[in-house]
């Protein structure tokens, strides 16, 4: 019985062996083993927060977007240099932009932007003369265009009655009193009443009720101020207008470049908004004053508009022939949502040219001054290379996740870059009681902080008038030279913003206010010091990628300009205190 159990057994052992070692079991294994190897190495993430890595698709749990597959490590081995597939590339939003020459072009060209903005030479206001009560308007809205003697609205004028009436009585004793019949005529003169519509009057012998208002210029109605049953005083304004057949293109010349720049060059620019087609004007102004937050200075030409195709706030790229020498440096550009920033350092990420793989390298850059939506560049680029405008969070993100090159995980081959933000002067000697009454500020921003974390319109509103009434409590008669003019500075831009801010109700521009005032706010403890433990945070996602600083107690991510939607977006980049 044993024998046959033996036998029986080493039968069973051949058919195994058989069919392990025939092709198709061969095949079914590597299957398998494939198919396992594959399990392992699929990890789904979000193309906008890289940082959610899970083993199987669904939702990000932060953005709801469908999560993608990740690439598994690609073939470039430079720790510098982040490779991604077209697609991640695609539904991360990235996009590059050649780096631009802030005071060039070809030849002796400087390369400038501005915008249009309206003649005020031809800004004008429509008056009513007369007081009484608006009985019609002829002009229905805003942007609606008029001309010089056109009819805007009809008014019932219990004066105007009274004014008339004594008219018709001088008439009857003018040949006693003539003075008195001029003196009447006058007073309605003074009511720019016509010497037509007088002489209607007194030819009718009966007093009008209603008189009619014309417009005195022509133009395009840029504001109505009156409804119909209003009550008007003599002088009130009807409606403002603009006349737009005159524009101004205004451009900002950095501190540097003025120089190059007179009045009387040519200049010529294009509108974003007529594309394919140049214009020219010439130079007819120079600011006298130099802006100290951008260190440009504005000049003006204007534009004839006959065809009306230029509109005021257009954007506009002009070049302004100068005889600057060939050879002459030349300061180069960035849109500011290409720069990431950790406080210590600025980033950018300049797309390798001429390869099968979108491939992107870090790169340290060194900042120079803000100028309208760029930062000037002093080292790290080159005018030409193209780098990542819009979606270098993502792929810095992505990048410190494959334990690459990033803000947050500097290599050794990675060289040290001197801080990258302005200068902030160092005014920590100041008194401690002024620093007291600074705390007491910080103190009553960090409320206002709160409202928006909640986002609480109303609250921010309430907060940033408590954030204004204690700005008023800070004696700047503590301070003195350098320190005083500095503080100033700061002190109008933290006053104007906030009570813009109080008088908003849309949480959404009320944030956009609460950027300028961080922004000064940060810069005022960061030269003054403070009392207390205070973080510098900043989100990089906030306003469509264009990122935006907040100071908090805590080093706790809490995000005023998203709230509950992405509470957790953002970074700790500088602590502020003494």
């Amino acid at each position: 019985m044993k024998n046959k159990i033996i036998i029986i057994g080493l039968i069973f052992a051949a058919f195994a062996l058989g069919y392990f070692l025939s092709p198709k079991a061969a095949t079914d294994i590597q299957s398998a083993e494939h198919q396992h190897d594959s399990a392992e190495e699929t990890i789904y993430t979000c193309s906008m927060h890289p940082q959610i890595r899970q083993n199987e698709p669904g939702d990000c749990p932060i953005c709801g977007m469908e999560l993608i597959p990740l690439e598994s490590g690609g073939g470039n081995e430079n720790p510098l240099v982040f490779e991604m597939t077209q697609d991640a590339v695609t539904l991360s939003g990235i996009s590059t932009t050649i780096v631009g020459v802030g005071g060039d072009t070809a030849g002796d060209g400087l390369a400038l932007t501005g915008k249009v903005q309206a003649d005020e030479t031809t800004t004008a206001s429509i008056v009513a003369h007369i007081p009484g009560r608006i009985e019609q308007l002829y002009v229905r809205f805003t942007g609606e265009r008029i001309k010089k003697g056109d009819r805007v609205a009809t008014i019932y004028s219990a004066d105007l009655i009274a004014a008339q009436r004594e008219l018709l009585e001088a008439a009857k004793i003018k040949d006693i009193t003539p003075a008195l019949l001029e003196a009447a005529r006058n007073k309605l003169r003074y009511w720019k009443i016509s010497d037509r519509q007088i002489d209607r009057i007194l030819t009718s012998g009966k007093v009008q009720d209603n008189f009619d208002i014309y417009s005195e210029y022509s133009g395009i109605v840029t504001q109505r101020k009156v409804s119909v049953a209003d009550y008007l005083k003599a002088g009130s304004v009807l409606f403002e207008i603009q006349d737009l057949s005159k524009l101004w293109a205004v451009f900002d010349v950095y501190e540097n470049d003025l120089g190059k720049v007179r009045v009387g060059q040519k200049v010529k620019f294009s509108a974003a908004g007529i594309p394919n087609k140049t214009f020219n004007a010439v130079i007819n102004f120079v600011d006298p004053l130099i802006r100290p937050d951008t260190r440009t200075a504005s000049v003006r030409a204007t534009i004839r508009n006959s065809k009306r195709q230029i509109k005021p706030e257009m954007f506009l790229s002009g070049i302004i022939h100068t005889s600057s020498s060939k050879g002459e440096k030349m300061e180069l550009t960035v849109p500011k949502t290409a720069v990431l920033w950790t406080g210590e350092r600025s980033v950018v990420y300049v797309k390798i040219p001429d390869v099968d793989v979108p491939s992107f390298e870090f790169r340290e850059v060194v900042l120079g001054d803000v100028v309208g939506n760029n930062y000037l560049i002093k080292s790290g680029l080159l005018a030409g290379e193209e780098v990542v405008a819009k979606g270098a969070f993502v792929i810095d993100a992505s990048a410190q996740l494959n334990n690459q090159a990033s803000m947050m995980n500097r290599l050794v081959s990675v060289k040290d870059a001197p801080k990258s933000q302005k200068e902030i002067p160092d005014y920590t000697n100041a008194s401690d009681t002024f620093k007291k009454q600074l705390t007491d500020l910080a103190q009553a921003y960090l409320k206002l902080k709160v409202a928006f974390v909640k986002t609480d319109a109303s609250a921010a509103s309430n907060f940033a008038q408590v954030f204004n009434d204690q700005l008023t409590k800070v004696d700047m008669k503590l301070l003195k030279g350098e320190a005083h003019m500095y503080w100033m500075n700061k002190l109008r831009k933290m006053d104007a913003h906030s009570k813009k801010l109080s008088e908003l109700s849309d949480v959404k521009k009320q944030r956009h206010q609460f950027q300028f005032m961080s922004d000064a706010m940060i810069e005022t403890l960061q030269a003054f010091g403070s009392n207390r433990k205070l973080y510098v945070e900043h989100c990089p996602m906030a306003f469509d990628g264009e990122g935006a600083d907040w100071i908090s107690s805590e080093s706790k991510i809490m995000n005023p300009y998203f709230g509950s939607a992405m509470m957790s977006c953002g970074s700790v980049v500088d602590s502020l205190s003494l």
